[in-house]
């Protein structure tokens, strides 16, 4: 087993490393001086110094002239929201629920599509979900789904309710989890916008087990399958690819619906001379960017222009290049979605964070 976790880890190690050192930060905390400072997920802006074959935050600052003068990266959401509060930021790229609390709080501002080059060739349902009040608040970047992966050898896989009834589950660490077991319920029609008693139920499910993996780094879910103690895992069809390539008999469950996200880049609230900042903009909405990002980090691009190349494998995997295959993602909003939680017909995305923190308990 010891082999496995080793090839699926140099696999891992391949597609996203930490990223080098970023250019020496400087004290303005926004670009006016034809500078930016950015806040990214790992892997999602590469500056990879000259040597480096990943290096497209380098190729920004030479094609346009702009400087990078502060590049922080971040691994999970949680750490992305307490930089983003921390400090201001020129540009920072947002999951859903980040960008609905940016959005609320004003600490972005709305973005002109018209200064942002390629803004027509990325996904119309991408570009969609990123309007609010007929307002753009956010470029999409790099999207992706969950699967539940079960272990061939070990279990014949069944649906999600069989997931959801194993105590050898690896689930993600999350609060939007919650959503997946709603999936499994009878009458739920949107699992962000769960009623009270809906919201009980899943919860229910999800407090039958308390044993189970939780997971913040997907690396665990690996080690899970290549140790043989997990028969399922909550994960992205990436890994799916890296299991199977290491020799795991690994496959996908069977769903009618599953959950997924899109990461959008975000202009902040006070930027002075946004010039540089859509310029950025502009440089992640290409199809050479957004190409090489997805093969770097595992998701799909929102430009299908990119689904060529070394980021091919990755949209047949996604499903990026079959129109229908999103017909059965549940992309990600930051709860109650459109329903009105003092109306009681649904509940907000606070009481999900209570419930999670209660279970994690």
């Amino acid at each position: 087993m010891a082999l496995v976790v080793t090839a699926v880890t140099a696999s891992l190690g391949a597609a996203g490393p930490s990223p080098k050192a970023a250019p020496t930060p400087t004290p303005s905390p926004t670009q006016s001086d034809g500078t930016l400072q950015i806040l990214t997920y790992r892997g999602y802006a590469e500056y990879g110094g000259t040597s480096s074959k990943v290096n497209w935050v380098g190729e920004f600052e030479k094609e346009t002239g702009c400087r990078i003068a502060r590049l922080d990266t971040v691994q999970t959401a949680d750490e992305m929201r307490t930089a983003v509060n921390a400090r201001p930021y020129d540009v920072v790229s947002a999951g859903p629920v980040l960008a609905a609390e940016l959005m609320q709080a004003k600490q972005v501002q709305p973005i002109d599509p018209a200064k942002v080059t390629g803004y027509g060739d990325l996904a119309k349902r991408f570009r969609d979900m990123s309007t609010q009040s007929g307002k753009v608040y956010g470029v999409p970047y790099l999207w992706g789904f969950h699967e539940f992966l079960y272990d061939k050898s070990r279990t014949e896989g069944g649906d999600l309710k069989d997931v959801f009834d194993s105590d050898r589950v690896a689930l993600q660490d999350s609060p939007l989890t919650i959503a997946d077991a709603a999936l499994t319920l009878d009458g739920v029609t949107d699992p962000y916008e769960l009623t009270p008693s809906q919201l009980e139920q899943a919860m229910t499910l999800l407090k039958q087990h308390k044993g189970r993996t939780y997971w913040k780094n997907p690396l665990d879910l690996v080690k899970g399958f290549a140790t043989g103690s997990l028969d399922y895992a909550q994960a992205t069809p990436y890994y799916r690819l890296l299991l199977q390539k290491a020799g795991k008999q690994v496959r996908a469950v069977k769903a009618k619906e599953t959950t997924g996200w899109v990461d959008s880049w975000m202009l902040g609230a006070n930027v002075p001379n946004a010039d540089c900042a859509y310029r950025w903009l502009s440089w992640m909405t290409a199809a050479d960017t957004q190409r090489a990002a997805a093969a770097w980090v595992g998701l799909a691009p929102a430009n299908p222009k990119a689904c060529k190349g070394k980021a091919k494998a990755l949209c047949e995997a996604y499903g990026a290049d079959k129109p229908g295959k999103l017909d059965g993602v549940a992309f990600a909003v930051r709860p109650p979605g459109d329903c009105r939680p003092a109306s009681g017909e649904c509940t907000d995305y606070l009481t999900w964070t209570k419930r999670w923190d209660g279970l994690r308990k």
